[in-house]
């Protein structure tokens, strides 16, 4: 049974290994910057859609007073046309007629003043469209290459942690079944250390003491007994029973 102890203990390196190497996975320097290179990009886009908001409604509002304007034109034109045309000979109608030219072009000067006005408001929204344009094709360019490079270390990583995985399989399979399930029943309960040392009256895992009675009947129980640390629970080894000199802590 002393050998199994000692199996314990190197599976138990084996999964500490895992454990490491499944922590190294979820906190990479890589998935944090591809987080990171996300939240920028999301905020990023927010913000171009807003600004794309803003420079479509100038856009419409722009047409529309352009729209307006030229048929205020078009109306001025036909009525200046009908004006010296000759089919008009009365002054007084010619003189209404003048009156409608100019309220018409007076209008439509206005609105093409308005025009100009909204063509100055889009010059800044276009420069602040164009830039976040420009950031947004650079932040889509930055995640995809971070994005391989989180590829490349998680797979470093999960290579690493089949290489633990198929060493403790195969010690596994040469510790005793019930020794291995109460290993393993320990390692759940004290998340992470199924088996310990009993170094003087201390407990290799928790590193908390038992009395000193406790510690001398474990050291001298029949060997192969599964004994546990009263604090955490670990399944407790005297240092004996693995051929170690007995330390005090």
């Amino acid at each position: 049974m002393s050998d199994g102890f000692e199996a314990l203990f190197s599976l138990q390196e084996h999964d500490a290994a895992v454990d490491r190497l499944r922590h190294q996975h979820d906190t990479l320097p890589e998935r944090a910057a591809v987080a990171d290179t996300e939240t920028t990009l999301s905020t990023t886009e927010a913000a171009l859609a807003l600004v794309r908001a803003d420079r479509d409604a100038v856009d419409r509002r722009e047409k529309a007073l352009d729209d307006e304007a030229s048929s205020l034109k078009a109306k001025a034109d036909e009525v200046e046309r009908k004006m010296y045309s000759g089919e008009i000979s009365s002054p007084k109608e010619l003189q209404a007629m003048q009156a409608e030219v100019e309220q018409l072009r007076s209008h439509q000067s206005e609105l093409e003043t308005t025009e100009l006005e909204l063509m100055e408001q889009r010059e800044p929204l276009d420069a602040k469209f164009a830039a976040l344009t420009a950031a947004v094709a650079a932040h889509r360019t930055q995640l995809e290459s971070l994005g391989g490079q989180l590829t490349a270390a998680e797979d470093a990583v999960k290579a690493q942690a089949r290489v633990e995985l198929a060493a403790r399989q195969e010690l596994a399979t040469r510790i005793d079944a019930a020794l291995l399930a109460e290993y393993e029943r320990c390692r759940t309960l004290t998340h992470g250390t199924g088996v310990a040392r009993l170094v003087g009256t201390a407990c290799g895992a928790c590193h908390l003491s038992i009395p000193s009675t406790e510690a001398e009947r474990i050291r001298h129980a029949p060997a192969g007994t599964i004994e546990h640390c009263d604090n955490c629970g670990a399944i407790l080894v005297a240092s004996a029973v693995l051929g170690d000199d007995p330390v005090e802590p």
